[in-house]
């Protein structure tokens, strides 16, 4: 397969290398019969103007005079009679001057080094810090003659830099625009057809056949375009089924509320227990509120871990609390329960976890058989604690075993049990445990029961 990726990097590498080196072409062509000509009658003058200022003032040290020049960010070299030379300023890359060149200059002749400069290959002699790329003039003081090599760094040539370097960006960018715009065309083409598609799910089709046979990600993108529209059509199909069902999470606070209400009816209660019924029912009806607003939250998944309310609490008891609350349930249906629990202590969110131990529970008690059993283990783990919540129920098929945690889907079992489902339990169960960085993992056999596996970490 090749790559999307590896395509428009060579496309872009390719572009940005043939407009770079036709950009540079042109610049250094203008600069040689343009600016290098220019370039070199301004730092003559400049030259002629340092000459003049010190042979017309009374200054008696040159070298002060030119140490002072070569620190304004000045190249000097400066050479006497007897062939004795001295740098000021900035120092050069290449040394070398011919006597030649030098005795000129002592004889009264000006030295043009910038125009006679020969740039080497595709480069220009701009850049180039070398001792005879200078204008040389001859200099007089105390009745000496002096031969005077002057240049300036660079970085000094603000000007002719501007027109240099903006040449080069703007054929650069023109270039490059110009190339990307035809060689791109190919690329786009299938993220077009992919835009046409996207239109018409937004319109409910969702049965869409897109004809893309690139063996790259845009392929394998349509691949997976064509499954999610699929699964789309499915996921509308289920939610309009969930309008008319009422979810299991809101069944279960509501059935404690319901239990408890009518225990409270008996004329044989003690205050303190009836005060502590109250108490429950107050607690669950505030926790029902709560939930309403997590299973929103959770639905629309985009706020992720900033839902969290973390702090420390211990697991155990949490799930003991849990199991008292669902007690008329499960007593009602004669089923044993076994608590093998560890002190827990853990950094989580509790309001979250304990929906998560209410939905294992209520859905161990509700598809198991009256005089079936439940096995709730708790164990430490390297950095975590593994909690297993275990029933003799009615078990669940292989083929509906991968898709319980899909959201809103409900087994074929489900049509014969006896309390509707909303297909979301496990869903939001599976969210929760993953916005803990946790895991839950499920083993089942029909007829035999069913085993949930889940994974914290302590944090």
């Amino acid at each position: 397969m090749r790559s999307l990726y590896l395509k428009i990097v060579m496309t872009t590498v390719v572009v940005m290398v043939f407009s770079s080196a036709v950009a540079f072409l042109i610049s250094n062509a203008y600069y040689q019969y343009s600016l290098k000509p220019y370039n070199d009658k301004k730092l003559t003058r400049m030259a002629e103007e340092v000459k003049t200022f010190y042979e017309s003032s009374s200054m008696d040290d040159l070298d002060d005079y030119l140490t002072n020049i070569g620190e304004l960010g000045y190249q000097i070299y400066l050479v006497d009679e007897q062939g004795k030379g001295i740098f000021f300023g900035g120092s050069f890359r290449n040394k070398e001057l011919s006597h030649q060149v030098v005795e000129s200059v002592l004889d009264g002749h000006v030295y043009h080094g910038i125009s006679q400069f020969s740039s080497k290959g595709l480069f220009t002699g701009f850049f180039d810090n070398a001792l005879v790329n200078t204008i040389g003039v001859p200099v007089t003081g105390k009745g000496n003659n002096y031969a005077l090599f002057f240049r300036p760094n660079t970085e000094l040539q603000f000007g002719e830099l501007r027109i240099f370097f903006a040449l080069i960006l703007f054929l650069t960018v023109l270039l490059s625009i110009l190339t990307v715009l035809v060689s791109t065309r190919y690329l786009v083409k299938p993220i077009v057809t992919l835009t046409q598609a996207t239109k018409q799910i937004a319109k409910g089709k969702y049965n869409i056949q897109l004809n893309v046979k690139l063996r790259d990600e845009i392929g394998e993108l349509a691949n997976h375009f064509t499954k999610m529209a699929n699964n789309l059509e499915q996921l509308d199909l289920m939610r309009q089924e969930f309008v008319s069902n009422v979810s299991h999470e809101i069944q279960s606070p509501l059935a404690s509320i319901q239990g408890f209400s009518q225990t409270l009816q008996s004329k044989e209660l003690s205050e303190d227990k009836r005060q502590h019924y109250l108490s429950i029912i107050e607690n669950e009806s505030r926790r029902l509120s709560q939930m309403s607003k997590q299973l929103l939250t959770l639905a629309s998944l985009d706020k992720e871990k900033e839902i969290l309310n973390q702090h420390t609490f211990d697991v155990a008891t949490q799930i003991k609390q849990v199991l008292f609350m669902t007690e008329w349930s499960w007593r009602e249906k004669d089923l044993t329960v076994e608590l093998d629990l560890t002190s827990a202590p853990i950094y989580a969110d509790e309001q979250l976890l304990h929906q998560v131990w209410t939905n294992l529970l209520v859905n161990s008690i509700k598809f198991t058989e009256k005089g079936g059993a439940i096995f709730i283990n708790l164990s430490k783990r390297e950095n975590g604690y593994c909690i297993q919540f275990k029933d003799t129920g009615i078990g669940i098929s292989k083929n509906d075993l991968p898709h319980i945690f899909t959201r809103f889907y409900k087994a074929d079992k489900a049509r014969s049990r006896k309390e509707a489902s909303s297909g979301l339990g496990l869903a939001i169960t599976k969210k929760i445990i993953e916005l803990h960085d946790g895991q839950i993992d499920v083993e089942s056999q029909l007829g035999k029961g069913t085993i949930f596996h889940i994974y914290l970490p302590k944090k």
